[in-house]
């Protein structure tokens, strides 16, 4: 029997079409990220994300309408938020079964004490705010006095920010491990930054603390290896991961997926490239935005001529972050799906996002997992 792979990529934040409570969440009714980066950038350079069928999910500029696609169709959640850990979640079959609380007016006195407390840390900003603005506004005067800068955003995030000469990253990451473990958020994130006044930059140093999943998922399920790529051991807590892969960038992560493409043996390469949310996503630089999904289109291209008859190649999103929303943080929307394996039917699939986990199982392991949602669109 031939051994078998299964590859999901995620390009975080690439929504397909505002979800129907997406106004409850401040994002407008016809948000769609693609669509709007499409139109903004003139159309969409992707051929090989256009042949496994992008143009047949919705209409996109610049996106043909493949004549012989692979399966593709739009997910959905299953419960509430639009942020990276619950999207990746959702993807492996964990619903939260609450919303993960959000702070768009700062943290409580209680909350920054406790943060205080476990880290020996004192603090400015405590907002809501642009992750690159705070550091304009406020990076001069953590350098002269050493205060960290602590902000959030519409996202159930605490965020600490440290320039490398006030506090060296170990120290960050040791810092937001400890906030951890007294804040109630779904991800503590160190981001650390360096240069001077005027000329500040965020470096690959961040790091996410997130929450353990609320439950069993399909990563825990599988006996075969698990490999990561970016972002993904942080979401999920290392929980259900074998091996983490080297992805700060999308250039990083491609190159660590390109390589698990050539070399994995039967496994799962859960993927994220951040670079479609975190560099340009939230500026809402849409001409960023097409060029890395080009660049993502070229290394799909190049898998797809390498994936053999036991491989199976998923491509989905975990939220949106639409640049016509109005603000700059996620937007509430349906993501894409697009999966290939030798002899994929051309057809449509909706449903939950619970589904692509259940197609993993299904696929490396010929057996589904009663307790958990999703229904697999492979054999």
């Amino acid at each position: 029997m031939t051994p078998r792979r299964a590859f999901v990529v995620v390009i975080d934040a690439a929504g397909a079409g505002a979800l129907p409570d997406a106004p409850e969440y401040g994002d407008p009714a016809d948000a769609h990220t693609l669509r709007h980066v499409a139109e903004a950038a003139g159309g969409l350079d992707v051929p090989a994300l256009a042949r496994l069928g992008l143009g047949l999910i919705d209409p996109l500029p610049g996106v043909a309408r493949a004549t012989h696609p692979g399966v593709h169709g739009r997910l959905h959640p299953l419960g509430p938020g639009k942020d990276s850990t619950t999207g990746h979640w959702e993807l492996m079959g964990v619903v939260a079964p609450r919303p993960l609380p959000t702070y768009p007016d700062g943290f409580p006195p209680e909350v920054v004490d406790a943060v205080g407390a476990a880290t020996g840390l004192t603090f400015c900003g405590n907002k809501a705010a642009d992750g690159v603005a705070i550091l304009a506004e406020l990076g001069e005067h953590h350098l002269r006095t050493g205060e960290v800068i602590l902000y959030t955003s519409a996202d159930s995030v605490l965020q600490l920010a440290a320039h490398g000469d006030v506090l060296p990253e170990p120290e960050l990451h040791a810092a937001c491990a400890a906030a951890r473990e007294v804040v109630d958020v779904g991800r503590v994130i160190a981001r650390p930054f360096t240069g001077r006044p005027g000329a500040f930059e965020r470096t690959t140093g961040r790091r996410d603390f997130s929450l353990d999943p609320p439950g069993r998922s399909f990563l825990d399920e599988l006996v075969v290896p698990v490999h990561a790529v970016g972002k993904v051991h942080d979401l999920f807590a290392g929980t259900g991961i074998d091996v983490a892969h080297p992805g700060k960038t999308n250039e990083q992560a491609l190159a660590s997926t390109s390589a698990l493409v050539d070399g994995m043996g039967p496994g799962l390469c859960f993927t994220n490239l951040v670079e479609t949310d975190q560099r340009f996503g939230h500026r809402h630089d849409t001409a960023g935005f097409a060029a890395a999904l080009r660049e993502i289109d070229a290394a799909v291209a190049g898998w797809l001529e390498r994936l053999g008859p036991g491989d199976l190649l998923v491509l989905t999103a975990d939220h949106g972050v639409d640049p016509c929303s109005g603000h700059s943080d996620h937007t509430r929307e349906h993501v894409p799906l697009l999966a290939w394996w030798p002899g994929a039917p051309a057809r449509r699939h909706d449903g939950p996002m619970a589904d692509v986990g259940a197609s993993v199982l299904r696929w490396l392991e010929g057996r589904d997992a009663p307790g958990l949602p999703g229904t697999p669109f492979v054999p």
